[in-house]
Parts: structure tokens; C-alpha cells; sequence
């Protein structure tokens, strides 16, 4: 059987009837909010995309059935509670109940599909929830997302799904009620807690209410408050331009609040359209566009990057790979309104995602949501959709202080902290112990490492050594810093340049609540990423560290290491090269908590009590076998240190044909010389030519003039802020202002001499 029974659609169409028979209320619009209702069911249950009598269908379906017919019989409706394991106000797991119940009602094959008396309980349970808990009068305790999205979200999807059941009065308390705490003047100000994400959440609020209250004039307002989420920012929270999502004003979030907002929009561009309110602001093709430049760059093999989950990295082992099926469910149903093009390039991405998934398999993981189920089978069983594979290239998000490095069998990225970005976010009691993660944190997943940050690493590994970080060891308390992503040091050159294929990437970093200053540089290349130090101050009168990896690890994964040499290698993950005799750290644990015992390999580099200026130089070879470690460290000339001071840090690369730097302030590194603080990627393409990229992380650069001591015949192609170029024995670029001002790469193309 290829498609869904004939059963299944006279269920659903069984169902439609009785819905449509049970409209709110009669009015202008009024037949259209019914139609709208049908449509909202029809998208966030997934109908007619599964034959309920087909597996895993009929198990989840029937499993949904007996939970929702043991919450009808547990039900004691009291002024003190709806259950009795659930005490008012139980703002979470009421709603939750209800709507899960309400969806038993609207599901097939639950057993209690369309069954009275289900959803007669519903509307009883949201009778009385209203009357003592979420009531017109009622004041908002706690935190205001409860009140104005969680909560009213559940109750309304549970009133929309078990519709025919709620009286007049009972949707007419549940209308009001919601119109005390997310008004239509909520949704005035596209500022405070009303942004992005939020503001995606609050707008489906206010849809839903339209629906159950029959109220066209507010959904025309659920979509025209929609369009400030669309476009492009420049500060605060919502989707920049190069790709970086904010939420909570400082905080990366494209695998939070992000997946959120993405998950609503689509949800809503699917429900409206074809309607008189279908989305037709033409900004809603950023949000199209971020699918490919905000969202698919930090997911890898299936699951969404830590570094851009915020706080959220703290709530339960694979949340990545939840995640990340969370972003792969809203692109498929975004899919099915985009443009053709956008849906079958979307549909292999989603395909490659799943296939390479082999931590938590992405199809048997999504059997709890049925719709996004079915549509991911079906994108697997389609022969004319390829799997697309992993892309191979460099991602840099300069608003966000964040970089992703894919190549054939591994993928790096990099998070750090500036005056833009928070070093972590801790709120609500998660994230407590997050200190470090914007201190230079070197995530990488080599073949096989799908898992290396998601089975319990944040509960078990030491904070205080976090990958590719330079801290000091001074202890802190829980939650140090602001909360919500208050902790925004006052770097400004954090970031770097990019070519599209390789990228140098740097960060004045300063300690979180620590004296500790440094300068650090990342430069990534096809089977390394060589990193830089220098700087390196601090007076809290305990040790610095900069820890080269902190790996989990098997028991039988070896850590051998010749300091003489200058190499260490971690069987099974990847080698590590060192100048030869600098001194190197290592430690073998297994540590313990929230009941996970994990093994781990540490190495790092011990700077003293009190360093001055100390630096560092390591490469990280991910995957590398013994064999391809020792060789590199055999031949130190194939990455020369130009510079690696706290003026400039930059390298060269003579078979890749690459010089690059960062520079501090202005100044010379090798060939390469600035007039200004900025970052320059140089690249011999092997052709006759080669491209010149600088940016300014700083942001504030009014022009830049840039050196390069090679002979060059001439410029091939231009960039619109080049202002002038002379050419000859040696290349001089001088470029104008950025329009954007956004720390973005330009690059200019050179016929070499």
C-alpha cells in the first residue's frame, strides 16, 4: 500500500462533518475560521499523510487512545485540582493533558476517535481550568510565558481539536480569559518579549483565538503582526543577514527559540494558505532563505550543533538530535509551500540528515509525531529525491560569534563571546555551570562521533575544560554573570574572514569574571585546524589553561603521546601536533553525575600562576590515523607561524596556497600587512590566479588599505568597496566602508604575475 486507506479519509471526512456542523458561532468570516479550524487539524495532526492501521501508526495511535481514556477516568474535577497528581496551578501539565486528550478526540485510530464523551471532557477540563486557573481576573504569577504562550496555546489547540464539544459559553470564558493575557495590543510593539521566537508563539496564539472565537478581524492581526519576525536585523533579537538567529538579545539560538520560530512559520504559512490571510508580505522569503543560511549550517548528520541551543544544552542527553529533528520537521512542511526548487533541494538535505543519523536514527525517533513521521518516510521512499550529502566548505557568522568548518569525514565549530554575544546563557535553573562555552569552545565530530556532546557530556564533563577554551581556573559560582545571556564581554574584534572554503577566525577573549586576557586564532584548512594563542594575562593568582581537547571517550581508546616529537593521538578520534618539547597535560577520568558515568580524555597546556603574555601553537588533526599524526609532525614547515603575538597571529600554508592573519592592530605578518585591525585570507587558486578576502570583526572601519608582497599582474574582479588597487612587484588594495557594516568577507580576484 503506497498511500493512506480509504478508512482514514472517511474517518477524517467523518470528522470534518461534524466540525463543520459545530461552527463557533454564525458572522462574515465566520464559515472561513470553521474552514481554518479544519485546516489547523489538518496540518499539526497530519491527516491524511498515514493509514492509522499501519505501523508504528497503530501503536502510537493506540497507546495516545489509552492515555487519553486513562486521564477521562482519572479526571476529579475540585477547586483545588483538575487531577489529583497535578496541583493547581500546574500551568505546563494540564494544558498538556487536555490537548493530548483533545488529540486522541481528532486522531484516528485512537480508539476514541470523534468519541463524545473524550471530548466532552475536554470541554469540562477547560471549563474548570479557566474558571480556577487561567481565568479573566486571574493575575499572572511566575514566569509570563506560561500565561501567555504555553498555556493558552494548549488550551486553545485542545478547544479548536475537541471544537463541537465546548458550549458557547465555555469557548466564550476561554476566549476572554486568553484576551486578559496576550491582548491584541500585545502585539504593538515588536520589542521586549515580543520578538522573534516570542512573537512567532504569540501570533499562533492570537490565530488560534480567532479560530475558537470566529473572529476574523484578529487573525487579519495574528499575520500582520508576523512581518517584523521576517525581516532582516541588525541588533537585538530576529535573523541577520550572514545567517546568525538572536534571541534574548545576545544569545545564538537557531537550535532554540530559532526551531521554534521556524516550526511556526511554517505551520502558519501551511494553515493560512490558499485563505484571504495566506502570508503574502514578500519579507517572508528571508525566512525561505534561512532555511539554507541559518538553519542547515549547524545541523550535522541529524542534530543541531550545541553551540547555537543556548542554555538548552543542559535539559537532557541528545537534545541535539531532537533538535535537530525538530528543524528537519518544519523544513519539510515548509517544503510544501515553497517553491519547487527550495522543496526538492530541502527534501534532499532532510534525506541526507536521516540517512547519516546513526547516534539516534531520525525516522524510528520521530514516531512520536505522527505527521512528521509520514512525511519523512515519504521523502525516503522517494527514488527521485537523492540524499544530499554533508556540503564541504566554511560558514562564518560574524553576528553571532560562531564559525562551522565541514571536509570530507568530519565537521568544526567554534564558539565564542564579544560586546555582541553572551559568553553563555543560564536561566530557570539550566545552564548553571555553561561558563566557558564562549571561550574559543573547538566542538568537532569526526566519522562515528554523532554522539560526542549528546549522550550526557554536559552533565559529566569538567566545566572548567571545555575544548579549545583558554580559562583561568578561578572558581565560580553557579550561574556567574547575568542571566538570560547577560554576560557580554567587551571584545569587539571577535570573528573573522572566510573564502567560502577556508577561513581565520580570532577572539580577544576575556574571562568571565576573571581578569584573564587573551588573543586567540583559529585558521581552518582540509585536514586540520591550526590554532594560535598569545597574550595570554591573567592575575587571579591561579592557573591558566588552554585545554587543546577534552574527548569522550571508550575504554579501550588509547591517548599515546611524545611530547619530544611534538604529537599526541587519541585512537579512534584524531591526532594532535605540537612544536616539539612544549610541554603537554593529559588526564584519563571517568566522572560522574545525574546517574551517567562517561570516560574522558583531556589534554591540555598549563600556562602558570599569573601568565604574561604566554601563547600556544597546536594542530587539531580530526580523524587522523597514528600514522598521518606522526608525519605531520615530521614536517613543521607545512604550517609556518607568520606572527603570534597580541599585535598579530597569522600562518602560511604553501601546499594549500594560503597566507592568512589576523591582525590585532595594524601592522605586518609575513607577506601580509594591514593598515588596520582586520582579518586576511589569501589563497593561490592554482590557476594563474588568486583571491584576496579581508573583513573587519570590529565593525567600525571607515577603509582599510591591505598589502600583499607578491607580484600581480593585474585584478581579474573587483569588489564594489575596492576603492583603488596598484598592482606590480607587490599588491595594494585599499577598500571603502562596507555598506552593511556587518563584519562580512570581500573578496577580490588577482592574475598573478
Amino acid at each position: 500500500m503506497k498511500g493512506p486507506s480509504r478508512r482514514l479519509f472517511l474517518q477524517f471526512s467523518g470528522l470534518a462533518v461534524l466540525l463543520t456542523a459545530c461552527a463557533p458561532r454564525s458572522g462574515v468570516g465566520a464559515e472561513e475560521l470553521t474552514a481554518l479550524g479544519r485546516r489547523w487539524r489538518e496540518v499539526t495532526l497530519g491527516a491524511g499523510l498515514f493509514d492509522p492501521a499501519r505501523e508504528p501508526y497503530r501503536a502510537r495511535l493506540a497507546r495516545l487512545g489509552a492515555a487519553a481514556r486513562l486521564h477521562r477516568e482519572a479526571m476529579t474535577p475540585t477547586g483545588r485540582s483538575l487531577w489529583p497528581d497535578l496541583p493547581f496551578p500546574s500551568l505546563g501539565a494540564t494544558p498538556a493533558r487536555l490537548r493530548a486528550m483533545a488529540r486522541a478526540y481528532a486522531l484516528p485510530g485512537t480508539g476514541l476517535t470523534a468519541e463524545p464523551g473524550l471530548g466532552s471532557a475536554v470541554a469540562t477540563g477547560i471549563e474548570h481550568y479557566v474558571r480556577h486557573v487561567y481565568a479573566a481576573d486571574a493575575g499572572q504569577t511566575g514566569n509570563w510565558w506560561d500565561w501567555q504562550i504555553g498555556a493558552p496555546r494548549a488550551l486553545l489547540d485542545a478547544a479548536v481539536l475537541a471544537g463541537p464539544h465546548l458550549t458557547g459559553g465555555q469557548n466564550a470564558a476561554l476566549c476572554e480569559a486568553v484576551d486578559n493575557f496576550v491582548p491584541p495590543d500585545r502585539l504593538d510593539d515588536y520589542a521586549g518579549n515580543s520578538t522573534g521566537a516570542n512573537r512567532v508563539d504569540l501570533c499562533t496564539v492570537t490565530l488560534l483565538r480567532a479560530i475558537a472565537g470566529a473572529d476574523p478581524g484578529r487573525a487579519a492581526l495574528a499575520v500582520s503582526a508576523l512581518s517584523p519576525v521576517f525581516r532582516y536585523v541588525t541588533e537585538g533579537d530576529g535573523f541577520y543577514r550572514d545567517g546568525s538567529f538572536i534571541q534574548h538579545g545576545s544569545v545564538p539560538y537557531q537550535g532554540g527559540y530559532g526551531a521554534v520560530a521556524l516550526t511556526g512559520l511554517a505551520t502558519l504559512a501551511a494553515v493560512l494558505r490558499g485563505t484571504r490571510w495566506e502570508i503574502a508580505d514578500p519579507a517572508f522569503h528571508n525566512v525561505l532563505d534561512a532555511v539554507d543560511r541559518s538553519f542547515a549550517p549547524f545541523v550535522h548528520d541529524g542534530a543541531c550543533l550545541d553551540l547555537v541551543r543556548g542554555r538548552g544544552v543542559a535539559r537532557r542527553p541528545y537534545g541535539d538530535h531532537a533538535r535537530g529533528r525538530e528543524i528537519a520537521a518544519a523544513i519539510l512542511l515548509l517544503a510544501e509551500t515553497a517553491p519547487a526548487a527550495d522543496r526538492a533541494r530541502w527534501r534532499g538535505m532532510v534525506k541526507g540528515w536521516a540517512a547519516r543519523d546513526t547516534a539516534k536514527p531520525m525516522l524510528r525517533a520521530a514516531e512520536g509525531d505522527q505527521a512528521f513521521h509520514a512525511r519523512l518516510a515519504a521523502v525516503l521512499r522517494d527514488e527521485t529525491t537523492p540524499e544530499a550529502p554533508e556540503p564541504s566548505g566554511h560558514r562564518l557568522f560574524p553576528r553571532s560569534a560562531r564559525a562551522v568548518h565541514r571536509r570530507p569525514g568530519w565537521c568544526a565549530a567554534l564558539s565564542m563571546a564579544s560586546s555582541r554575544v553572551a559568553h553563555y546563557e543560564h536561566g530557570n535553573g539550566e545552564n548553571p555551570r555553561g561558563w566557558h562555552t564562549g571561550a574559543g569552545m573547538l566542538y568537532w565530530w569526526g566519522r562515528g562521533h554523532g554522539d560526542q556532546y549528546s549522550d550526557s557530556f554536559w552533565s559529566t564533563v569538567d566545566p572548567y575544560r571545555l575544548p579549545g577554551t583558554t580559562v583561568s581556573t578561578v572558581r565560580l559560582p553557579d550561574g556567574a554573570g547575568g542571566a538570560w545571556g547577560d554576560t557580554r564581554p567587551q571584545a569587539d574584534w571577535v570573528g573573522g574572514v572566510t573564502d567560502g572554503a577556508y577561513a581565520a577566525v580570532g577572539q580577544h577573549l576575556y574571562g568571565l569574571e576573571s581578569t584573564l586576557e587573551a588573543f586567540k586564532s583559529w585558521f581552518f584548512l582540509d585536514d586540520a585546524v591550526v590554532c594560535l594563542g598569545a597574550g595570554i594575562t591573567s592575575r587571579d593568582g591561579v592557573p591558566v589553561e588552554t585545554v587543546v581537547d577534552n574527548r569522550r571517550t571508550g575504554a579501550v581508546d588509547s591517548l599515546t603521546v611524545d611530547a619530544a616529537a611534538g604529537w599526541a593521538h587519541l585512537d579512534g578520534h584524531g591526532g594532535y601536533v605540537l612544536p616539539p618539547g612544549q610541554p603537554l597535560r593529559t588526564l584519563r577520568e571517568t566522572r560522574t553525575a545525574g546517574g551517567a558515568s562517561r570516560s574522558y580524555a583531556t589534554i591540555w597546556l598549563d600556562h602558570g600562576v599569573d601568565p604574561d603574555a604566554a601563547g600556544y601553537v597546536y594542530h587539531l588533526m580530526p580523524g587522523a590515523n597514528l600514522a598521518a599524526t606522526r608525519a605531520r609532525a615530521a614536517d613543521p614547515g607545512w604550517a609556518r607561524v607568520l606572527a603570534n603575538t597580541s599585535g598579530r597571529q597569522g600562518i602560511a600554508v604553501p601546499s594549500l596556497g594560503i597566507t592568512a592573519a589576523c591582525f590585532w592592530a595594524g601592522g605586518r605578518a609575513g607577506d601580509l600587512a594591514a593598515s588596520d585591525p582586520c582579518a586576511v585570507l589569501v589563497r593561490d587558486l592554482g590557476d594563474g590566479t588568486a583571491t584576496v578576502t579581508v573583513a573587519d570583526p570590529r565593525c567600525v572601519l571607515d577603509g582599510l588599505t591591505v598589502t600583499w608582497d607578491h607580484p600581480v599582474a593585474g585584478i581579474v574582479d573587483g569588489h564594489p568597496i575596492l576603492a583603488s588597487a596598484r598592482t606590480g612587484a607587490r599588491l595594494t588594495l585599499v577598500f571603502g566602508r562596507p555598506a552593511d557594516q556587518a563584519g562580512a568577507s570581500h573578496t577580490v580576484t588577482v592574475r598573478l604575475a
